[in-house]
């Protein structure tokens, strides 16, 4: 808990204005949060914190980079991260979560503690494949040509059966041809 306890912020008694607080962790931070989803990596958050009579509002930027292991080599390798975010805590009278920006804490709570959300914005900031650097660099041409290349791989129209479709259209049943000359006399 020593790890974590630097994340704590002490909100009795500030006055009603801008807070800056900076943060710096490592590996300790991510074994002491008991998850599985990252092990090792070292960050710097700055932490904006702008007090009202009514709500805590927190903007986090956070840099660093953390180690992830590829989901197709299996190779370890180290994912850049650098996250923009923010949450608004406004004072009530139960500790809730409103939505994923908003949440309500007790009026009488003198401290929080950021840990969780900063490694909830470090989380989301992980990309869902986790790809090596080398497996998804690409050469200084390829992008231009990839995004100027259309590759079709599926179709619903059949060529042979447009074509067999305009040929049915010019050879009419003689029976059907009758029928025609009789309905546009009619008219």
């Amino acid at each position: 808990m020593k790890e974590l306890s630097k994340y704590n912020i002490d909100i009795y008694g500030l006055e009603d204005k801008q807070y800056d607080y900076d943060m710096e962790s490592g590996d300790a931070f991510f074994e002491e949060l008991e998850q599985d989803l990252i092990e090792r990596g070292q960050f710097k958050t700055h932490v904006v914190l702008k007090k009202s009579a009514t709500m805590l509002q927190l903007h986090f930027h956070t840099e660093g980079s953390v180690e992830l292991t590829c989901d197709r080599t299996l190779e370890p390798f180290e994912e850049p991260i650098i996250s923009d975010d923010q949450i608004i805590l406004k004072f009530g009278d139960r500790d809730e979560e409103l939505t994923d920006e908003i949440e309500i804490i007790n009026r009488n709570t003198n401290r929080i503690n950021v840990a969780k959300y900063v490694f909830e914005f470090i989380a989301l900031s992980l990309p869902v494949k986790k790809l090596h650097p080398s497996l998804r660099e690409e050469g200084p041409g390829d992008e231009d040509a990839e995004e100027d290349e259309v590759i079709l791989v599926y179709s619903s129209e059949d060529k042979e059966a447009s074509e067999e479709d305009s040929d049915s259209e010019e050879k009419i049943d003689p029976r059907w041809e009758a029928l025609k000359k009789l309905k546009g006399n009619q008219e």
